[in-house]
This record gives structure tokens, sequence and C-alpha cells, in this order.
């Protein structure tokens, strides 16, 4: 129990020194630059006191849950010496965490609200739904192949930068082809599906199986996973919108 306590509050001081750079850039810039006191200065030490607890107990949760998860599942897989069921779990894990981001879904929803005022799709409620409905499975399933892709980079020992090289070959050649009005949202939906649950569960699962293959170095093939979760989305946007 004291061994947890000092654990959290050795994150809490970790997290009010994360934090602090921006703490600071925000009072310099208001008393130097605008000459103005800060605004509701008791609500902001209250705001800040939370975003320190939750982003400590957050960073905390991850350490003690969604790491050790992510590795014990990637050694089971490994041991039990299953294929289909490791990549089944891959494309899972980054289709199911990938359609239920926050992030993704907001813009998905600009993106259908700007279509509509754009004339690219109907003013109706139905078409900006449809659209940003499609755009976010389409996404989800972009992040689902990327994790498989990767998944399967380590098992082969594939070099990461040839892969990596040619994926963004072919963002810049789709880039040429595809509708301006998606390659913008197809740039950013490479950034937003990087969540904060996707991010430690994959990274967690890559050196789990980097480090349970013989052959096999966790520093080395363990990490790289998420690269491919940022490019393939931009791939399948820009090929959404040539579609439809």
């Amino acid at each position: 129990m004291n061994h947890a306590f000092r654990a959290l509050l050795k994150s809490m001081f970790g997290s009010l020194r994360d934090l602090t750079p921006i703490i600071l850039v925000v009072i310099f810039f208001q008393l130097v630059v605008f000459g103005q006191p800060m605004p509701n200065l008791s609500d902001l030490l209250l705001g800040l006191f939370f975003v320190t607890l939750g982003l400590t107990f957050f960073i905390y949760g991850l350490e003690m849950g969604l790491f050790p998860i992510g590795e014990s599942m990637a050694h089971a897989f490994a041991r039990k010496g299953s294929v289909f069921w490791l990549v089944a779990f891959a494309f899972s894990l980054g289709f199911g965490t990938t359609i239920a981001e926050p992030a993704l879904i907001a813009v998905a929803a600009e993106a259908a609200r700007v279509a509509a005022n754009g004339g690219v799709i109907e003013q109706s409620q139905s078409a900006q739904l449809s659209y940003a409905t499609g755009l976010r499975y389409t996404v989800a399933l972009s992040v689902g192949i990327a994790i498989v892709l990767g998944v399967v980079r380590i098992i082969k020992g594939w070099p990461i930068h040839l892969m990596i090289i040619a994926g963004y070959l072919l963002v810049v050649i789709m880039t040429v082809f595809a509708p301006e009005e998606i390659v913008g949202i197809a740039y950013d939906s490479g950034g937003v599906t990087t969540s904060t649950i996707t991010v430690p569960l994959v990274t967690a699962l890559g050196v789990g199986l980097a480090s349970s293959i013989k052959g096999r170095n966790p520093m080395v093939d363990g990490f790289g996973l998420i690269a491919f979760a940022s490019l393939l989305p931009m791939i399948f946007v820009m090929a959404y919108g040539m579609v439809i």
C-alpha cells in the first residue's frame, strides 16, 4: 500500500513537472505580453489541480494496467503460436479503439458539416451523418489493417524504413489525384488516430511480441506500429474521397 502511494505521489510530481512549461508560457504572455492580471485566478488554480490529478491517474493507470495487459497478451499469443488469433486481435484492437476515439468523431462531424456547406454532399442531416460515419469507419478500418501490418512486420522481421518510405511515396502520389476537399481531412485523420488508449496498448503489444519472438530486438522491432497507424488512414481517407 505504501509502495503504491509513493508511486502515485511520484507520478503526480512528474505530471506537475510536465505541466510547468505550459503554465509558465501562459503566465508570461498574460502578464508580460498582454499586461493583464490572470482572470479568475481561483478557478484557474482549481482547474490546474484537476488537470494534474487527472493526468496523474491516467499515467499511473497506463503503467499499472494497460502496459502489462498489452505485453502479457503478446506473450500469450506468442506461446499459443496462432498467427490467426494474433492478427485477429491486432485488427480488433486497432479498429475498436479508433472507432470510439473522440477526436476522430469530432473531425468527422466537422468534415461532414463543411462538406455540406461547400456543396460536396447534401445539406440534410442524414447525408452529413452518412458522410461522417463512412469517414470514421474508413479510418478505423485503416488503423486495424495498419496494426496487422505492423504485427506481421515484427513476425517476419521486415525493415520498417522501407515500408514507411513506400507508404509516404504512395501518400504523395495520391495527394496529386485526390480531391482537394479531402486531402486536408486525410492528413488530419492520420493524427487523430493515435489516441490515448490506442498508443499504450499498441506499443505494449509490439514490445511484448518482439520480446517473445526469438531473434527480435524489442528496441529495434518492438516499436513502429504507431507509425503505420498514422500512415494508412491518410491513404484510406484519400481513397474514400476519390470513391465518393
